[in-house]
């Protein structure tokens, strides 16, 4: 348990555990579908999405990993034996977190290089359509996307082979604070925008008329997917906690932060987006494209750029830590190799198999278009491998972890588990009734839609 290494405080497995949930789902991908499905509503669903299905996964898995003191193929075969079929879920969320990464660090390393173009002040004085070609020549550009996707690799790698106390938890203790400064910063200045109180208005008030079922679901699929859930990450950083540490009361605070940091992330977004009369309904070129052209009518806007884009950085950096550790310590429990060598290795293997989405936007190519078949999609490999974690590897993994902890876990091992260290043991029967039933049939349903088992027409 101590080779493995644990975390030095509960503090430092929160903002750990918190930088795993708080990455580009946040500040990217939540405002733009919040923007998207209306507003408030939508927000006012994901809320309660959250607290009804992510928060009692995020407590299975942390409490699978804490009871195991192991990564996830091994935390499977410890609680039910050698040679069973739930030993591949463990293997699932291994390859799920690999597979993620890959082309995860793509996309954080446009982050870093919008950061450079700020710095840069490439954008100062620039209209919306060419900083939006901006993006595109980016997306298309092979040296670029393969070059920070390089980089970041380098740095993820870097942390996770220093260890679980002096490189994981150490860089959550300067990232996680870094980031919420910036993003206080950015706060500060977006109250004082003239399109705050239509922000404001926009994602707290209800609003109907443009929600749909299709975006119920999409709330309930984000709620999921925002918290790390279904690929080993939690589970993996539950198994360096110790049985003192109070993990439901831990689980709680990460998801508070996790869904702190969304709804800031909008609060931020939309009144710079409003303020210069830009819709919220952007997708996603609301953060790189609609932000740039807003922040570069601004005074101050290229110092405001950087510090928005490093945000940016940091959260993807965050997370990108916790999926590679996943992978890591996989290898170093099953084949009983240094940290050293595990993350070397498994960090250049990633780092390889990125490749061909970093090369993904090029006009042409044989991963632009070479892989539109893969599971009948018309997509590049890029975006065939982020359908596959996305719509298939993560709400099975999900699915599987309630199933388990819910059903098969022995009792007296959950029961146990859920009560050591905590003053929340009261809730262990509100909580099961969540992870057995309502997260189950939440998932399915979510599993059905994100497949096109449920027709998306329809539902809209």
């Amino acid at each position: 348990m101590t080779a493995r290494g644990q975390w030095g405080s509960r503090l430092g497995f929160v903002l750990a555990a918190a930088g795993s949930a708080v990455g580009l789902g946040n500040i990217w991908k939540f405002p733009y579908i919040t923007g998207e499905n209306g507003g408030g509503l939508f927000v006012a669903i994901y809320l309660v999405c959250i607290l009804l299905v992510g928060a009692p996964i995020m407590v299975a898995e942390i409490l699978l990993g804490r009871a195991t003191q192991q990564s996830p193929v091994k935390a499977f075969e410890a609680v039910s034996g050698r040679g069973t079929m739930w030993q591949l879920v463990g293997l699932m969320g291994v390859i799920t977190g690999f597979v993620i990464l890959s082309y995860y660090s793509v996309v954080a390393g446009w982050s870093l290089h919008y950061v450079m173009l700020s710095v840069l002040g490439t954008f100062n004085g620039m209209e919306a359509e060419a900083i939006g070609q901006v993006f595109n020549d980016v997306y298309a550009s092979p040296g670029i996307n393969l070059g920070w996707h390089v980089v970041f690799m380098i740095v993820t790698v870097g942390i996770v082979y220093t260890g679980v106390g002096k490189g994981i938890e150490a860089a959550a203790k300067i990232l996680m604070p870094a980031l919420f400064v910036l993003m206080g910063v950015l706060l500060v200045d977006a109250f004082f925008q003239p399109g705050f109180g239509a922000a404001f208005d926009f994602l707290f008030k209800p609003h109907t008329d443009k929600l749909t079922a299709a975006g119920v679901l999409e709330a309930l699929g984000h709620s999921f997917f925002t918290l790390s859930l279904g690929m080993g990450a939690m589970l993996t950083y539950g198994s360096y906690l110790q049985k003192s540490d109070d993990a439901l009361a831990a689980s709680g605070l990460i998801t508070l932060l996790d869904t702190g940091v969304a709804i800031v992330a909008c609060l931020i977004l939309f009144p710079i987006t409003f303020s210069f009369g830009m819709e919220a309904q952007a997708g996603p070129g609301l953060v790189f494209v609609s932000i740039p052209a807003a922040l570069s009518k601004m005074t101050g806007g290229q110092l405001l750029s950087v510090a928005f884009f490093f945000m940016l950085f940091f959260a993807a950096l965050s997370s990108g830590i916790s999926l590679l550790e996943v992978v890591v310590s996989t290898i170093i429990d099953k084949f009983g190799w240094s940290r050293g060598k595990a993350a070397l290795t498994m960090g250049a293997t990633i780092l390889l198999f990125g490749i061909p989405s970093a090369l993904s936007g090029a006009p042409e190519g044989p991963f632009s278009s070479g892989w539109k078949s893969l599971l009948g999609i018309e997509k590049n490999f890029f975006e065939s491998f982020d359908y596959l974690a996305s719509n298939w590897l993560l709400p099975l993994g999900g699915l599987a972890i309630a199933i388990y902890v819910g059903w098969i876990m022995p009792d007296s091992v959950r029961r146990a588990e859920f009560v050591s260290g905590s003053k929340y043991g009261g809730l262990y029967s509100v909580w099961l009734f969540f992870i057995r039933f309502v997260a189950p049939v939440a998932i399915v349903i979510l599993f059905l839609y994100s497949v096109g088992a449920i027709d998306k027409a329809w539902l809209s």
